[in-house]
């Protein structure tokens, strides 16, 4: 954020989670009575309060007080002015995950061709950065590259269900990229998910006990993987010695992840058949030293959430894949053209910023700027999707750019 620092005020997590699940209900219930000040009260932390790396109190208070909206379900439309949605790129193969690269390019894995491409977010134009991953096991349809994410300038990539257990000969794990044409296994985590499976007293059904790992996300003393088979979220060393269950869920299917100071949201797709009610994002501690303790609600009410990233000054976005067709099965996509962006309120719902966007599976922001990607192997440009009391506001990213 560029804006000039006049105060910074630092708090710990403990504060600003106790501040989130005391005050939400109560301005909740107040609802239209207290508008006014609350938008006052934003406004004043928008433009004095500096956020620096750490949940903040600004942070706090941006998570409790976005625009005001009604309860997005699965057949409600977009507000009065939907977002924009442009094709920047297409004719990628097997796309999940991506990132913002330390170059301010977005970095797309291409799991059907064992890839990693570069996408120019001026341009669209499209370069490949590495090659020779473990692709996708033919007719699997799924699997090989799942995400990618940066630690300084070296990238790392997450592979999945390119093991034995689905016909493949190649390793599940988190692999470090050397140059564009070799890659090093940093850990295997497939084998290490056969040999340490869910604890049992969490009962749900699976059958690839090698997991099927979703999306990376580096930390301060390593990464998170999330298992949306194994239904849990996974906490990898930097070198890839030591591999831990930082959470353990029961059969909710945890996808996307992002990290706001030391608070970790989840999305989660939710177990078949997928209805609004099991789409949600939660949120936990990085900390957290007891795995089966349940997660925070953070919002629900929409299917298959995907992804969730933070945008600008603060503001939690969610990602929907859909709406889930009749009598889908395990594994399955949701329908055409149903896939949603979404904004996260204070009050436990979500607001429809984008609709009809085909089968997205991530989400990255530049500033106001959304960068969607789909399973059709599109990359999507969404501008101006902030709340309209930033849009006149600008953050070091986009003056960089400029």
């Amino acid at each position: 954020m560029s804006t000039k620092t006049l105060r910074k005020i630092s708090v710990s997590d403990s504060l600003c989670a106790g501040l989130l699940l005391s005050l939400a209900p109560i301005i909740a219930a107040a609802g239209d009575a207290v508008r006014p000040l609350i938008d006052k009260v934003r406004n004043a932390t928008a433009q004095y309060i500096h956020v620096k790396g750490l949940m903040t109190m600004a942070a706090a208070l941006a998570l409790l007080m976005p625009a005001f909206a009604v309860r997005a379900g699965d057949n409600e439309p977009p507000g009065s002015q939907p977002a924009e949605v442009r094709l920047l790129a297409s004719g990628l193969m097997g796309t999940i995950g991506s990132t913002i690269g330390p170059d301010g390019a977005l970095y797309v894995a291409e799991g059907a061709v064992g890839r990693i491409t570069r996408v120019d977010l001026s341009t669209g134009e499209e370069t490949t950065f590495a090659s020779g991953l473990p692709a996708a096991v033919p007719g699997v349809g799924l699997g090989g590259p799942m995400d990618v994410a940066f630690v300084g300038t070296t990238a790392y990539v997450l592979v999945a269900v390119v093991d034995s257990a689905v016909g493949g000969h190649q390793k599940d794990g988190i692999y470090r990229v050397d140059d564009r044409y070799h890659s090093t296994l940093l850990v295997d985590l497939g084998t290490w998910s056969f040999n340490h499976p869910p604890d049992p007293i969490v009962p749900f059904n699976y059958f690839l006990p090698d997991g099927v790992q979703f999306a990376l996300l580096p930390v301060h003393d390593g990464f998170l993987v999330s298992d949306g088979h194994l239904n849990r979220v996974l906490h990898v060393s930097k070198d890839g010695t030591e591999i831990t269950v930082l959470k353990q869920f029961n059969d909710i299917v945890p996808t996307g992840l992002a990290k706001l100071g030391d608070t970790v949201f989840l999305a989660e797709l939710g177990p078949v058949p997928e209805t609004p009610d099991t789409g949600r994002v939660v949120s936990f501690g990085l900390s957290d030293t007891h795995p089966l303790a349940p997660a925070h609600d953070v919002a629900a009410g929409v299917s298959m959430i995907v992804g969730t990233a933070f945008g600008a000054h603060g503001t939690l976005y969610a990602l929907s894949q859909g709406i889930a067709p009749t009598g889908i099965q395990p594994g399955e996509q949701a329908s055409p053209n149903t896939g949603r962006l979404l904004r996260v309120n204070y009050d436990g719902t979500f607001t429809i910023l984008a609709d009809k966007l085909d089968r997205p599976t991530s989400l990255n922001f530049v500033c106001n700027t959304a960068y969607i990607v789909t399973l059709t192997g599109e990359v999507l440009e969404v501008k101006d999707v902030g709340e309209l009391v930033d849009h006149d506001r600008r953050c070091s990213e986009c003056d960089h750019r400029d």
